[in-house]
């Protein structure tokens, strides 16, 4: 089958149209880091915030620039209020971390027999930390860390470190917004390289293999950060199925995956059919696709994310979907904020009192399931502009020509 842009090419055919995408994309420089330092520092003293623990993993990484995995061991950084960062280790990997480190400060160490959470403590009140101070914990944080610190400490009031975090990271800088844009641009062309592959009998494992090199190929180091490849009645289970399939003619294709690019994501969604749409396929290919529109101009600087899924949701009804979570209709909420995390604040959720601000990015995905046959979603992402939402990638053009071939 072949035409539209789906099927028509082998794997290396398909290879071959692609290259790196990456020569021009530049990563978060020390001179940005050291802003989101200051940012959260001065959020910190007007909120009465001593200080936060960041733990190993995005948020250490996205003040910090220090690259580290989170484990057994307690690794993280004590970001002050006021003062220099204070890293946390065990001795062992001080030298490691060293490696790693472009934000300055001490790093201490504790040995395996050691207890780090008392460490922990004790830098707080070496910092000049007293019984009845804010001290945030990094949301992501194990919660053995949690009971750790909280043996140990005395009279310091625990909070969320959310409050700063998000306060911090749901606003994208313009290099942020680059980063995201190029990942988006790779990912886009790896989706229509795979469309290109697609023949009766491929498996759902082998297109995802695919999906995989062809990240590779234009330049993300590890790939595909995640994927899913659903065929036919598969497609109505949001996040897929445990078995894979096999494509059969006129099956609807359903593909969401993304990549990272120096920290950042993509995440796109694309579903079209292998074949010929019935009818109700295509009523419903195209009432997906209005209700990202219906969001997307929803999307206005001081408007809550709660309207914003209330628009799609509305929109759906008046298509005879839903309401609200009921299927037919969109199951889950219309979208999600992405960064250096897949999700991560705002959320496109009902209710949601949040209001869009410039520097704000979603994805845009109000999922059609019809429960038993088939599911529709259509992702794209936008970010939030002074003058209003402006697209990352541009919206599927029809079910049977996805990528307007």
């Amino acid at each position: 089958m072949t035409g539209n842009g789906i099927g028509g090419k082998t794997a290396q055919q398909a290879l071959a149209t692609l290259s790196d995408m990456t020569t021009e994309a530049t990563p978060i420089a020390l001179d940005e880091l050291q802003q989101r330092v200051a940012k959260a520092q001065t959020y910190m003293r007007e909120h009465q915030i001593n200080a936060i623990y960041l733990n190993a993993g995005t948020n250490l990484e996205y003040f910090t620039g220090m690259q580290w995995y989170a484990s057994e061991r307690l690794v993280g950084a004590i970001l002050p209020a006021e003062g220099d960062i204070i890293y946390i280790a065990p001795t062992f990997e001080i030298d490691s971390l060293k490696e790693r480190q472009i934000i300055s400060g001490n790093i201490e160490g504790w040995q395996e027999h050691e207890n780090p959470y008392a460490l922990f403590c004790q830098l707080l009140k070496q910092n000049g930390a007293v019984a009845g101070d804010k001290i945030g914990i990094d949301e992501s944080t194990a919660f053995f860390i949690v009971d750790g610190i909280n043996k140990q400490q005395a009279g310091f009031d625990i909070i969320n470190a959310s409050e700063v975090t998000a306060h911090c990271r749901m606003h994208k800088s313009a290099n942020e917004i680059a980063l995201i844009q190029r990942a988006m641009d790779m990912t886009l062309a790896v989706h229509k390289a795979t469309a290109s592959i697609l023949r009766e009998g491929i498996t759902t494992t082998e297109v995802e293999q695919f999906i995989h090199q062809a990240h590779k190929q234009v330049g993300a180091p590890g790939g595909n950060y995640f994927c899913i490849v659903l065929f036919g009645i598969a497609t109505s289970f949001p996040h897929g199925v445990k078995d894979p399939q096999v494509l059969q003619k006129n099956d609807l294709v359903l593909i969401d995956t993304g990549c990272k690019l120096h920290g950042y994501l993509s995440d796109i969604t694309r579903t079209y059919v292998f074949g010929e749409p019935t009818e109700k396929q295509r009523f419903m290919w195209e009432s997906e696709k209005q209700a990202q529109f219906e969001a997307f101009d929803a999307a206005n600087i001081g408007v809550t994310c709660g309207d914003v899924d209330n628009a799609a949701r509305t929109y759906l009804q008046t298509r005879g979907l839903g309401p609200d979570y009921m299927l037919p209709g969109l199951p889950h909420r219309t979208g999600h904020g992405i960064g250096m995390d897949i999700h991560e604040w705002p959320y496109l959720v009902k209710d949601n009192p949040v209001p869009l601000a410039t520097g704000m990015c979603f994805s845009n995905e109000p999922m059609i399931v019809v429960p038993g046959e088939f599911g529709i979603r259509l992702e794209d992402h936008f970010y939030m502009t002074e003058s209003g939402a402006k697209w990352f990638t541009q919206p599927a053009n029809s079910i049977t020509d996805p990528f307007g071939s």
